[in-house]
């Protein structure tokens, strides 16, 4: 996926902050007969978690934050089930990050706000606010090639 990206010996990230994941992203809809003209879908209803103390963002349970987003809408129980397509989750701190109390961590999207609940129970200590960053770990371990 990194070399489809065109990121083959650069950092992922920084694709990410100059747009060429973008541009590469807009390439693959329009291969595949995509209408570039229409926009991405915005979900109707939005709900922010916010910090309840200052300190350090630590770790983040990414297994939690995709049931979360999942009990959004952003995903399917069953085949034929409806995804909702702006369904999701923003983290507007990542670990390691300053925090200071009432500042947003993350925001949660929907079409459907009776969905907030589980989405929250789902987020119930999949991250803390502490007082040291936690340990540091490469964004990426390893690359495979053929």
């Amino acid at each position: 996926m990194l070399e489809l990206a065109g990121v083959d010996g650069r950092d992922p990230a920084e694709t990410l902050r100059d747009g060429t994941a973008m541009d590469r992203f807009r390439q693959l809809v329009a291969a595949q007969g995509g209408d570039l003209s229409v926009p991405l879908p915005i979900a109707r209803h939005a709900e922010t978690v916010t910090a309840t103390r200052g300190g350090t963002m630590g770790d983040i349970d990414a297994m939690a934050v995709g049931l979360a987003a999942w009990r959004l809408g952003a995903g399917r129980s069953r085949p034929g089930d409806r995804v909702q397509f702006g369904a999701g989750i923003r983290l507007h701190r990542r670990p390691g990050e300053p925090v200071t109390a009432g500042e947003p961590l993350f925001t949660l999207y929907t079409d459907t706000p009776e969905r907030f609940g589980a989405a929250l129970a789902e987020l119930d200590g999949a991250f803390g606010v502490g007082d040291a960053a936690p340990a540091s770990r490469p964004l990426i371990i390893d690359r495979i090639s053929q």
